[in-house]
């Protein structure tokens, strides 16, 4: 049988969940999706993540994304949901509307474990930066299996400005860019950070990762870059695996068994807090 578990991804324009079989990191349901709400308050998105967990009639531990930096279930900034959320024990309010065990991680990071277990950085022997582009820019890096948590990479300051408002994939869209004019800007971005770490392989994600074709082939890198394995789903797919990790391991942190091909490990920091 099936290990299951439950996963719910924030972002700035939608919240999405579903079922994932947790043996073999992939979903066991459709997902169900849901518009993020404006404004994205405390109490109106945990009123959206509740409608997400109640359509699944799920009644075990949830793991949900969010897009800041969160230590210790508390969220540290809000580039892309309402400031109200600085300084909120994000897992709390969750959990309360819930009514269920939530545990909460940072939206790349979680992604970056979904990848480096079982997708496009499983095996890599050096360092792994995944990128998701969407609302903003995410970022995750990881070195032999370690998650360094909360890097932000996504708002290093090129040209004078937070280069997530001229590389997201919002910001393609908003300025109505062809893919040839936002691959400049995203070679600008991704030289800057080879520069800076020089990691073995870039992988990037978010849903415009479904359409990398078109935009992967004109950057060039000394690093390999290549689309994510689980695009647009593995926010879904991490919390759900880091949740079920938390509830076996609870402590200050938690490094992941040798249960799939090659398991991501966690630093302390980066714990997901529960309820």
């Amino acid at each position: 049988m099936a290990r299951l578990g439950f996963g719910v991804d924030i972002g700035g324009s939608g919240i999405k969940g579903a079922v994932v079989d947790l043996g073999s990191g992939t979903l066991a349901s459709e997902r169900y999706k849901v518009l993020t709400p404006q404004p994205s308050t405390p109490a109106a998105v945990a009123g959206a993540v509740a409608e997400v967990v109640r359509h699944f009639d799920w009644h075990d531990r949830v793991g949900c994304t969010f897009p800041a930096v969160v230590q210790a279930g508390v969220a540290r900034t809000a580039a892309n949901v309402d400031q109200s959320w600085v300084g909120t024990s994000v897992d709390k309010v969750l959990s309360e509307a819930t009514g269920l065990a939530v545990s909460v991680v940072n939206d790349a990071d979680a992604a970056g474990i979904a990848e480096a277990t079982w997708g496009a950085a499983m095996g890599a022997s050096g360092l792994v930066v995944v990128v998701t582009l969407g609302t903003g820019i995410g970022t995750a890096l990881i070195y032999r299996g370690m998650l360094v948590p909360n890097s932000e990479l996504g708002h290093i300051e090129l040209e004078g400005v937070d280069y997530e408002k001229k590389a997201s994939a919002a910001a393609r869209e908003r300025e109505g860019l062809s893919w040839e004019k936002w691959a400049k800007r995203l070679q600008r971005y991704f030289s800057a950070l080879e520069f800076y770490l020089r990691p073995e392989m870039f992988v990037v994600g978010g849903g415009v990762s479904r359409r990398a074709d078109k935009f992967l082939p004109l950057i060039s890198l000394d690093a390999k870059i290549v689309p994510a394995h689980f695009q647009n789903e593995a926010g879904i797919i991490g919390a759900a695996y880091m949740a079920s990790e938390a509830a076996e391991r609870p402590g200050p942190g938690w490094c992941a068994p040798a249960k799939g091909p090659s398991p991501a490990a966690v630093t302390p920091e980066a714990a997901p807090a529960t309820a």
